[in-house]
């Protein structure tokens, strides 16, 4: 910790910081809470996520497995992934909106019947696909600003603050030794002169 001055500027400074510290600190702390909560909220939707996956996989596989010897392929593409802006706690994050697909046309007699459902099943899949990338980068930037917050709140709580009350307790000591030893001098010296204005009248 640098030396600080032991004058009532520096004192002044002190308490200033402080007092700014003792501000900030509060809606850093709220801040936190409410990133963790968000953090909380995001990963419940991930595991919902994954429940949907699972349902999806878990309703197709009596009929996957059917076009294992056929050629045709599953008309559907991904066309683009359509987000828009949100804000957590001062976050700038995406929010997941919708996919884009297109679905070729096809011949519904040179096509078998399991196509459509395939296309179907593969477009649900590119959406919670989809879904599933937006919230990690939702969880990711939130989890980098509660890094950031909590270092913050840790930095104000552990050294700032107890800082500036220790750089205020030596200050306000040695001012105050300061302020003693000069009523001390002053008594002294006014002693002084009294005593030679009675050797004075004595002669």
């Amino acid at each position: 910790m640098p030396k600080v001055k032991l004058t009532k500027t520096e004192l002044k400074t002190q308490k200033d910081a402080l007092a700014r510290f003792a501000r900030f600190l509060p809606l850093l702390q709220l801040k936190k809470q409410q990133l963790q909560t968000e953090i909380a909220h995001l990963r419940a939707k991930a595991d919902e996520i994954a429940r949907e996956r699972g349902a999806l996989f878990a309703g197709i596989e009596n009929w996957v497995g059917l076009p294992a010897d056929d050629s045709a392929e599953i008309p559907i593409v991904l066309e683009s992934v359509v987000t828009g802006a949100g804000n957590i706690a001062g976050v700038a994050i995406p929010v997941f909106e919708r996919i884009e697909t297109s679905r070729p046309e096809t011949d519904l007699f040179a096509t078998p019947a399991w196509v459509d459902d395939a296309a179907d099943a593969a477009g649900k899949l590119m959406e919670i696909s989809a879904r599933e990338n937006v919230l990690n980068d939702e969880i990711r930037l939130i989890a980098e600003e509660l890094r950031v917050t909590s270092q913050r709140v840790n930095l104000f709580e552990k050294v700032k603050i107890p800082e500036c009350r220790e750089n205020i307790r030596v200050i306000t000591i040695a001012l105050g030794d300061e302020q003693t030893a000069g009523v001390i001098r002053g008594k002294i010296s006014k002693g002084r002169t009294r005593g030679g204005h009675k050797e004075e009248d004595a002669a």
